[in-house]
């Protein structure tokens, strides 16, 4: 009995070496599948991860182009926070969407103060981006439609300029985007209290800024055409009817010429003239969502010009006469009809 359990044991010891033997010649093979399977669940990992992103980009480029005024910008902020997502995952993220936007929103502060230490020119003369559309726009693009969200005109567009950082992502954040304060609070390292108080400062300097914008398109255009035929006929006077004694006027010459803020309806209405030799070849459009006035001699965008209407009374005005940047803002003669 105990020799022939010690012969089964040894046949039995002997077969599973074979086994093992069997397993190492199919290893590599085995070893191949298996990595192969890893592959393809990070990729699946990887796509899963990257259409959720996608889900949020247009919510996030919103964020971002209100936090930075700059469509450009805005675009390299949220491509940052990609490579920032991509590098940690999402594992533990119980709330991605709003993780994203806190995200964004350090970059972008991060962003603002780097601008405002290179102090290239000063805030109050900068001249935002604008969204530029045909003026019969309609939904568009999703991340066009994500832009206009809660429209952002040029009223607010320049005043949020106009702020400090932590100023401007508490109320961009809290107010446009009910971040609650203490997500912010995070971002700019202060008390929940302290960062309610920067989002009431900025607060009350938008709405110092002037009572809301006419928000009527009708009226918004009839200004707008009265202002159009006004400089086509060279008519100063109806120029100054139209507009503000304060009116501001910001302009962007482009990189041979530095931005300025013109106030004062003469001072304004003397620089508007210089918009008539244009105003043969002028397209209605929307600018920030409000109508304005496109430049295309020879059908090459050269100009845009936005307004502000308070009262019956153009407030505000910016100037874009710079084709680079009209060019990096997507805007071609072609896309807009003729007046």
């Amino acid at each position: 009995m105990g020799t022939g359990t010690g012969k089964g044991t040894g046949d039995g010891g002997s077969q599973a070496a074979r086994d093992d033997l069997a397993v190492q010649d199919e290893d590599p093979a085995t070893q191949d599948d298996d990595l192969a399977a890893q592959d393809d669940d990070l990729a699946a990992q990887d796509d899963d991860l990257a259409a959720r992103f996608e889900e949020s980009r247009p919510h996030l480029r919103a964020v971002a182009y209100r936090m930075l005024g700059s469509l450009s910008e805005a675009e390299d902020a949220v491509q940052e926070a990609w490579f920032r997502l991509s590098r940690t995952g999402a594992e533990g993220i119980a709330n991605l969407p709003g993780w994203l936007t806190t995200v964004v929103g350090r970059i972008c502060l991060d962003m603002l103060r780097t601008r405002l230490s290179r102090r290239e020119e000063p805030l109050d003369v900068r001249v935002p981006d604008p969204v530029i559309e045909p003026l019969d726009a309609g939904p568009g693009d999703p991340e066009g439609a994500a832009v206009r969200t809660e429209a952002v005109g040029l009223a607010l567009l320049v005043v949020l300029d106009t702020l400090g950082p932590a100023e401007r992502l508490a109320y961009v954040l809290h107010d446009l985007f009910a971040v609650p304060f203490d997500a912010i609070a995070a971002i700019v390292d202060r008390s929940p209290a302290a960062t309610r108080q920067l989002a009431s400062r900025a607060r009350r300097r938008i709405q110092a800024a002037g009572p809301e914008p006419e928000s009527d398109p009708g009226r918004q255009r009839s200004i707008v055409d009265a202002f159009l035929a006004a400089s086509r006929s060279g008519d100063f006077d109806a120029l100054l009817a139209l507009l503000d004694p304060d009116v501001e006027l910001r302009a962007d010459a482009g990189p041979g010429g530095a931005s300025q803020l013109i106030r004062g309806a003469r001072n304004v209405a003397r620089q508007a003239f210089t918009f008539r030799r244009l105003a043969a070849d002028v397209h209605p459009v929307l600018v920030a969502g409000t109508p304005g006035l496109l430049a295309t001699p020879g059908g090459h965008p050269v100009s845009v010009m936005g307004f502000t209407v308070r009262g019956g009374r153009i407030t505000e005005l910016i100037i874009i006469a710079d084709p680079e940047r009209l060019g990096r803002l997507g805007v071609r003669g072609d896309q807009f009809p003729t007046n």
